[in-house]
């Protein structure tokens, strides 16, 4: 591995103008294809082989007009003013949403007896002649202009219904940017120079700005979630700046031992360039693994990032070395003032060259593995206190009443439930097949009944007959909204009394099939990783105890983000400090999606803090004292980088999505814990008190598997062409 990094950022920096053109034009091809053929965003909520999937796709085959996609204009006049005073307009507004495409019926309000008891609110039934996840958004547009005039007339108009929450795309809040600025900041500290923190941030642009457009073409030939762009974004980002602040980092540090630009450079790109390389590896494995739920939209979730990641670990190998061949020396330009670039003309060793005693990382490795049980289990207690909270963790699929105030479809809903209650929000679809043994055509009636005497239930509607007979669709509300966990426990009841040849669908029925089937996947979902994560880290390190205690320290960080997510969201403490008007049910896909994710970014600082320990342990065949120099030599970039990842997650807290939100804290949270309880604490604690037992492994199995080494001691490269900065 280190010999193909080399090899590749040798090249790159040997043919620096031709890599970076060949990625300009990259992006000059991609990004105007995915404006021309790039796809449109939209969540695929079925689960496969579940109750709801078999009714709606009953449906499509013999009754496509009850399944088609539906939505709902609702218009509410002023407090202690009725809507038919402005029936006019609103009769106009519904013979334009009977105008606009795929619309196969709209509802008048007055004629179909669609007002509330008071008067105020009414709504406009949508029919689309085409499913939910066919309908594009140019038909919501147009919606929305054909009930735009309505509000000149002083009555409140909005959009609403499951078509219009499913295809709304996933707004952003422009904190990202702010995000941006706060790690560049960070770099600035950290290297001491404007043009070494430029750098960094730059490429994590190119490779997000190019995964975005690849994720929009991946659209074409997929249903991609609507918070793909989002999660790529928000992870390419912080993997971007990383992977750079590590080869960067080793590279300044190689020029500050005395090396030239060219071996410095080629030294970096075998070690750190490496071990970019690994993580960036464990970060796609971690999230392609996301198909093991069978779920489309996680899928989606999981390719997009994936290929976000893989774009910037491509620029880290490929375009930065070509950009520190052209900078040079010229790397150290615009040094903040106060700040001191080492430079070590005649250093006695490359690796050391300033000495770890003299850094506080290095005190403290030594303090803790003086005295490694204290500090072991005062760190697992703290990880176990935050990760209490997790244990009553209550899920639930986000629906459009847990949506900003600021959406259409949040402030229809919140009308919808003041008018009619709040299971109007939450309608069933109970589907018969009368082709199957079960009720018949005459049972319908009883079956109506029986659903109508379960105390979850508010009405049964008319029932609706297929033109051949041989389908009936009962629509049904339930009394509870449809996040409610009564409103889960009310379709589980249905579903337990109706005959065989009966089954429920609807939106609120597809999301808790799907609530179910992730709850279901997740052992099998965080087996999977935890023993390819664990057969990697055995591969790099030649060790059974070193991918043994990263699973075990993971879990526990994994768990403290799990707690503090809980807390804030679902107990709503320090709720107002995230802008939180209300509590919320954890969002059922995003203990899964958070597991692929935290797992796969928290072996970035093991495989970077570890792989400097191996080299250390290497040279000294002393435990505790690699433990000490590689935690000196990697912790102030570790910690740069940790604090660069959580300003971006936490840039993504003030997103409207709570999706997005409980992802930024999550995500931040972990990070924190990773790199200072984890990585400073229960690390060099572990290993002070497994000692040589850290790096064991069996000889049998050590001759069996390949050997893939991330980083080593920099060994100069062979005589090759100087490098464009050498000849300057």
């Amino acid at each position: 591995m280190k010999r193909v990094t080399r090899r590749i950022g040798d090249a790159s920096a040997r043919r620096p103008w031709v890599t970076i053109a060949s990625w300009l034009a990259a992006l000059a091809l991609v990004l105007p294809l995915a404006g021309l053929a790039g796809g449109s965003f939209v969540d695929d909520l079925v689960a496969p082989g579940s109750q709801s999937e078999a009714a709606m796709e009953l449906l499509e085959e013999r009754f496509p007009e009850a399944s088609g996609g539906n939505a709902m204009a609702v218009f509410a006049a002023p407090e202690g003013d009725r809507i038919d005073r402005h029936r006019p307009a609103i009769e106009a507004a519904v013979a334009r949403i009977a105008e606009v495409e795929h619309v196969a019926t709209v509802t008048d309000p007055f004629t179909a007896g669609t007002v509330s008891p008071d008067g105020r609110i009414g709504f406009a039934q949508v029919a689309f002649d085409v499913p939910t996840m066919d309908v594009k958004p140019e038909q919501i547009d147009a919606l929305s202009g054909a009930i735009e005039p309505v509000r000149g007339d002083g009555v409140v108009a909005e959009l609403g219904g499951d078509t219009v929450f499913i295809n709304a795309e996933t707004p952003t809040s422009g904190a990202e940017a702010a995000g941006l600025l706060a790690a560049l900041v960070i770099l600035v500290v950290a290297f001491g120079t404007i043009v070494a923190a430029l750098v960094p941030i730059a490429l994590a642009l190119v490779a997000v700005t190019a995964g975005l457009g690849g994720i929009t073409l991946l659209a074409h030939a997929m249903d991609v979630s609507t918070a793909a762009p989002t999660i790529g974004a928000m992870i390419g980002l912080g993997v971007g700046i990383d992977y750079a602040l590590f080869i960067v980092a080793r590279y300044r540090e190689n020029r500050a031992a005395g090396q030239d630009n060219s071996t410095a450079l080629s030294n970096a790109m075998g070690s750190s360039g490496a071990a970019v390389l690994f993580a960036g590896g464990t970060v796609v494995v971690a999230m392609t693994a996301l198909a093991l739920t069978g779920l489309g939209f996680l899928t989606s979730i999981g390719l997009s990032t994936s290929l976000v990641v893989l774009l910037a670990v491509a620029t880290a190998l490929t375009l930065l070395p070509a950009l520190l061949s052209l900078l040079g020396d010229r790397i150290h330009k615009g040094r903040r003032r106060g700040s001191r670039t080492r430079r070590v003309k005649k250093p006695e060793s490359p690796e050391n060259p300033e000495d770890p005693e003299n850094t506080a990382w290095w005190r403290f490795a030594h303090r803790v593995s003086g005295r490694p049980w204290p500090y072991l289990l005062a760190a697992s207690a703290a990880l176990l206190v935050l990760a209490l909270p997790a244990l009553r963790m209550e899920t639930g699929f986000p629906d459009a009443g847990n949506d900003a105030t600021s959406t259409t479809h949040r402030r229809a809903y919140d009308l919808l439930a003041e008018g009619f209650g709040p299971g109007f929000n939450a309608p069933l679809l109970i589907v018969a097949d009368l082709r199957s043994p079960g009720v018949d055509a005459e049972g319908i009636p009883e079956l109506s009944r029986r659903l109508a005497d379960d105390p979850g239930i508010a009405s049964v509607g008319e029932a609706r007959i297929s033109a051949a007979g041989d389908t009936v669709v009962l629509p049904t509300l339930p009394t509870t909204a449809p996040a409610d966990a009564a409103t889960s426990h009310t379709l589980e009841r249905i579903r337990d009394v109706v005959p065989d040849n009966v089954a429920v669908s609807g939106l609120t029925a597809m999301t808790d099939d799907l609530t179910r089937q992730l709850a279901d996947t997740l052992p099998v979902f965080i087996a999977a990783i935890i023993v390819v994560s664990f057969l990697l880290l055995m591969l790099v390190f030649r060790s059974i105890a070193v991918p043994l205690k990263a699973a075990v320290v993971n879990l526990l960080s994994i768990g403290g983000a799990y707690g503090v997510v809980v807390a804030v969201f679902q107990w709503g403490w320090l709720g107002r400090l995230f802008n939180l008007d209300e509590t919320l049910p954890i969002a059922s896909p995003l203990p899964t999606i958070f597991f692929a994710v935290l797992f796969g970014l928290s072996m970035d600082y093991e495989v970077f803090l570890l792989s400097r320990v191996r080299e250390e342990y290497d040279a000294t065949g002393d435990t505790t004292e690699s433990v000490a120099r590689g935690m000196a030599a990697t912790g102030r970039v570790i910690t740069s980088a940790a604090l660069i990842m959580t300003v971006v997650f936490l840039s993504f807290v003030v997103n409207p999505s709570p999706l997005v939100k409980m992802m930024g804290l999550g995500l931040a949270t972990a990070i924190v814990l990773d790199a200072t309880i984890v990585r400073m604490v229960l690390v060099p604690a572990a290993m002070a008190l497994m000692g040589r037992a850290t790096w064991w492994l069996p000889r049998p199995l050590d001759r069996r598997l390949p050997r893939i080494g991330t980083e080593g001691a920099d060994v100069p490269p062979p005589p090759e062409p100087a490098l464009a900065a050498d000849r300057q």
